[in-house]
């Protein structure tokens, strides 16, 4: 393992040498490289939705690739190396996991949960301390993430210290107070910033709601976008073999039905 991680950083190392390295890689810097290291990431995610373990090995290589790219970057700005990423990660898995590498006792995956927030609690207010700036239980929350994504993770750390619905049904209310103030601002004619602040107050919601119910947002419009597919396409299929037909709720219909 340790012949293939340093044959890949010195494959790194030549691609970006100032002489006779790649162009391509040459012109790269944290900021271009970014948006590839989000697409490997979406990628890894697909290889496990569609079980295909060969594509796994693939997709986990090129997202390895993404950290050692990252990292001869930082070396070559003297900020740090891979051995400096590897040895940060296992000290914070070591300091993490007390239960499993010191004394600590947890017994449940809902108390390791709540160690974990408290863990990263005391970290991110060690490190607002060292900057001396003001802590926030909202601190860390990636502003990179998918948006659904990431207001779950601002919602969970507001209800840390009691910000939130008591219970799911509460949060119904409030989508339906959501939904009637776009309404009043379509009847208004409103400019389309105020139609999209008021649309996203609705998903924001719907998110709280997917929070209390404990269903991953991301995964169930994923879900519902991939049966809508499957259903359209067989719309398609049915509307090309019926070259009469042109109702194609009707033959929506129709597919929702076989399904069942």
């Amino acid at each position: 393992m340790t012949d293939s991680l340093n044959r890949l950083l010195a494959i790194m190392a030549q691609l970006r040498d100032p002489e006779h390295g790649c162009p391509w890689d040459r012109a790269q810097d944290f900021a271009t490289i970014a948006p590839y290291t989000i697409e490997e990431a979406y990628e890894v995610a697909d290889a496990i939705a569609r079980d295909d373990t060969a594509a796994l090995k693939d997709e986990l290589g090129d997202l390895l690739f993404q950290v050692v790219f990252h990292a001869r970057m930082a070396e070559e700005a003297r900020l740090f190396d891979f051995d400096d990423v590897a040895a940060a990660i296992a000290d914070k898995m070591l300091r993490r996991h007390p239960h499993v590498f010191g004394a600590a006792e947890i017994g449940s995956v809902a108390a390791q949960n709540e160690a974990w927030e408290k863990h990263k609690a005391a970290e991110r207010q060690a490190r607002a301390g060292q900057m001396g700036i003001p802590e926030s239980v909202l601190d860390g929350v990636a502003l990179a993430l998918p948006a659904l994504l990431r207001a779950v993770k601002i919602q969970r750390r507001a209800a840390l210290i009691g910000f939130d619905w008591p219970k799911a049904s509460d949060v119904f209310a409030k989508i339906a107070e959501e939904i009637a103030e776009l309404k009043s601002e379509l009847d208004q004619n409103a400019e389309r910033a105020a139609l999209e602040e008021e649309f996203g107050d609705i998903l924001f919601a719907v998110v709280n709601l997917a929070r209390k119910l404990e269903i991953d947002p991301e995964a169930a419009l994923r879900q519902a976008t991939a049966k809508f597919e499957r259903r359209f396409r067989s719309v398609e299929m049915l509307a090309a073999d019926r070259a009469t037909e042109t109702d194609l709720d009707a033959l929506w219909q129709e597919v929702k039905r076989n399904e069942r």
